[in-house]
C-alpha cells in the first residue's frame, strides 16, 4: 500500500521553527515533485514549497525567506523547515506527491498534520 507519512507538527510560539517530515512509502518506482500544502478552517488549501525531483523550489511570497523545502531521494522523504513563525502560519500541513506506482502516476497525499503559532 502506497502513503505518505507526515511528522513534526505541533505547537510552537511566534519567532519558533519546527521542522516537518513527510515519508513516502510503498511499492514506489519513482517519485516526483513533492509539495507542501496548509489548509485553515473554512479556507481553501494553498501552495506553501513544491521542489522538483532534480531539486529545483519554489514558494509562496508569505514564506519565502522564513521556510525552506529539500528532500532526500534515497529515503524518498520531503522535509519543510520552518522559521520565523508567526501566528498566520497556523494551519494543516499536508504534503503531496507525484509517486509512480506500476506505471501509473497519480498524486498522493498525506493525512495532514497540525501546526499552530502562539502570539
Amino acid at each position: 500500500q502506497v502513503q505518505l507519512v507526515e511528522s513534526g507538527g505541533g505547537l510552537v510560539q511566534a519567532g519558533g521553527s519546527l521542522r516537518l517530515s513527510c515519508a513516502a512509502s510503498g511499492s514506489i518506482r519513482s517519485v516526483g515533485a513533492m509539495d507542501w500544502y496548509r489548509q485553515v478552517l473554512g479556507k481553501q488549501r494553498e501552495l506553501v514549497a513544491t521542489i522538483t525531483s532534480g531539486g529545483n523550489t519554489n514558494y509562496a511570497d508569505s514564506v519565502k525567506g522564513r521556510f525552506t523545502v529539500s528532500r532526500d531521494n534515497a529515503k524518498n522523504t520531503v522535509y519543510l523547515q520552518m522559521n520565523s513563525l508567526k501566528p498566520e502560519d497556523t494551519a494543516v500541513y499536508y504534503c503531496n506527491a507525484v509517486l509512480s506506482v506500476g506505471y501509473v502516476i497519480q498524486n498522493y497525499w498525506g493525512q495532514g498534520t497540525q501546526v499552530t503559532v502562539s502570539s
